[in-house]
C-alpha cells in the first residue's frame, strides 16, 4: 500500500481523502439518527431481534470505522513523509543546479564582459581612424590643403635625408618666383623642387563608368599635368642661375604609377621638356644620390687640407720611427749588462762550490793541501767574468 501511495500524485491522495471524509461524515450521520430513534422509545421497549441486529451491526460498524481511521492516520503520516523527503531531495538537487547555473551565468557575463571591452576598444580605434580618414579627405578635397599635404611631404623627405644649409624652402629666384625647394649642389646652381598634386581628374578618371567618362578623364589628366609641367619649365629653368633640370614631385604612389602605367607620352613630354615626376620612394632615392654628390665635393674641396694633414701624420711618424729605434737600442745594452751581470755571478757561484769542497785537515795535523795552494795571484777581472 506504501508503495502504491509512494507512487500516485498529491491530486489523488486528495481526492481518496475526500471520499473517505465524506464517508465517515455519512456513517456518523446514519449513528445519530439510530440513536435518535432509540432514544425516542420508552424506556422499556419490547424486546426485538432486529434491534439488537442493528445495535451488532452498528457496533462492527464502529470498529471498522475506527479501524479505517487508524489506517488512514497511518497512511496520511506515511505520505505526509514522503513528500517531505520528496521535497528536500527536489530543494537539494534544485539548490546545486541553481548554484551551478549562477556560477555559468557569472562565468558568461565576465567572457561577455571582456569581448564587450575588446570590442569598445576596436570601436574607439575605428572611430579614431574614421576621423583621421575624413580629415584626410577634408585635407584632399581642398586643392590649397591638398597642396601644402604635398609640400609638407615632400619638406619631411629633404630634411631627412640632406643636412641644414644645403637646402631651402621658398627660396627666391631673380624672376621673383619661389619653388617649393631648392637643393644647393656643389657648383651652387639650386636644382628646383616643386609638389603638384593632380588628384581630382585621376579621381575622376577612376570612378569613371563609361568609356566616353574614362576618355574626359584621362583628357583633364593630360591637360592638368601638362599645365603643371609648362609652369615648372617656365617659372624655375632659368638659364646660368638654376640646375638645367627640375623635379616635380607627385605626393602618392598610386597617382604616379596610374601616369606611368596609362600617360606614357605625358611622362615623355616632360622629359623633353626637362622636368622629371618623382614619386615620394624615387624622390628619396635622388636625395641620397645628392647628398652622396655633396660628400664628395665636400672631399676635393678639403683634399689640400688632407694632404697637408697626412704629410704632418708622416713626420710623426719618422719621429715615432726614430724614438722606437732608440730605444731598442737601449734596451739591447741593458740586455748585454744583464747577461754580463748574469756571466759574473755564475762564476762566482762556480768558485764558491770548488771552495766547500776543500778539505781544510789532514791525519798529521798539517794543513791539508798547504803545498798545493798557491797564495793567489792579483789580475784584473776582464769582460765577460
Amino acid at each position: 500500500m506504501s508503495a502504491i501511495l509512494t507512487k500516485t500524485t498529491p491530486d489523488t491522495v486528495i481526492l481518496v481523502l475526500a471520499g473517505l471524509a465524506a464517508l465517515v461524515v455519512v456513517l456518523l450521520g446514519a449513528v445519530t439518527a439510530l440513536a435518535v430513534v432509540v432514544l425516542r422509545r420508552p424506556t422499556e421497549p419490547p424486546h426485538d431481534p432486529a434491534l439488537d441486529d442493528l445495535a451488532r451491526q452498528q457496533a462492527e460498524a464502529a470498529g471498522h470505522m475506527r479501524a479505517m481511521g487508524e489506517a488512514l492516520a497511518g497512511r496520511q503520516a506515511e505520505l505526509a513523509r514522503v513528500l517531505s523527503e520528496r521535497l528536500d531531495s527536489v530543494s537539494s538537487r534544485l539548490g546545486a543546479s541553481l548554484e551551478t547555473n549562477t556560477q555559468q551565468t557569472v562565468d558568461r557575463l565576465r567572457t561577455l564582459h571582456e569581448r564587450l571591452a575588446v570590442i569598445d576598444h576596436a570601436q574607439k580605434n575605428i572611430t579614431d581612424l574614421s576621423s583621421q580618414v575624413t580629415s584626410l579627405r577634408d585635407v584632399l578635397a581642398n586643392k590649397q590643403a591638398r597642396g601644402a599635404f604635398g609640400q609638407a611631404n615632400m619638406e619631411a623627405i629633404v630634411q631627412d635625408g640632406l643636412p641644414r644649409g644645403f637646402y631651402a624652402f621658398q627660396y627666391a629666384l631673380t624672376n621673383n618666383t619661389r619653388p617649393d625647394c631648392v637643393v644647393f649642389l656643389p657648383d651652387q646652381r639650386p636644382l628646383v623642387i616643386d609638389a603638384k598634386f593632380p588628384l581630382e581628374a585621376v579621381m575622376a578618371m577612376r570612378g569613371a563608368a563609361s568609356d566616353d567618362e574614362r576618355r574626359v578623364a584621362a583628357q583633364r589628366i593630360r591637360q592638368d599635368v601638362a599645365k603643371h609641367v609648362g609652369d615648372i619649365a617656365g617659372k624655375y629653368l632659368i638659364p646660368g642661375e638654376t640646375q638645367d633640370t627640375a623635379l616635380m614631385f607627385v605626393p602618392s604612389e598610386s597617382i604616379y604609377a596610374e601616369l606611368h602605367d596609362g600617360f606614357d607620352d605625358v611622362v615623355q613630354k616632360a622629359y623633353r621638356a626637362r622636368v622629371v615626376i618623382v614619386s615620394p620612394s624615387l624622390l628619396m632615392l635622388a636625395i641620397q644620390v645628392m647628398q652622396q654628390i655633396l660628400k664628395d665635393a665636400r672631399m676635393r674641396e678639403a683634399a689640400g687640407q688632407i694632404r697637408t694633414e697626412v704629410g704632418r701624420m708622416m713626420e710623426d711618424l719618422t719621429r715615432l720611427r726614430e724614438r722606437v729605434l732608440k730605444l731598442q737600442q737601449h734596451h739591447n745594452q741593458t740586455g748585454e749588462d744583464l747577461r754580463q751581470i748574469i756571466i759574473s755571478s755564475e762564476k762566482i757561484e762556480k768558485r764558491a762550490a770548488r771552495i766547500e769542497e776543500l778539505e781544510f785537515d789532514n791525519d798529521d795535523g798539517a794543513p791539508a793541501g798547504a803545498d798545493v795552494i798557491a797564495a793567489p795571484l792579483q789580475r784584473r777581472l776582464e769582460a765577460g767574468e
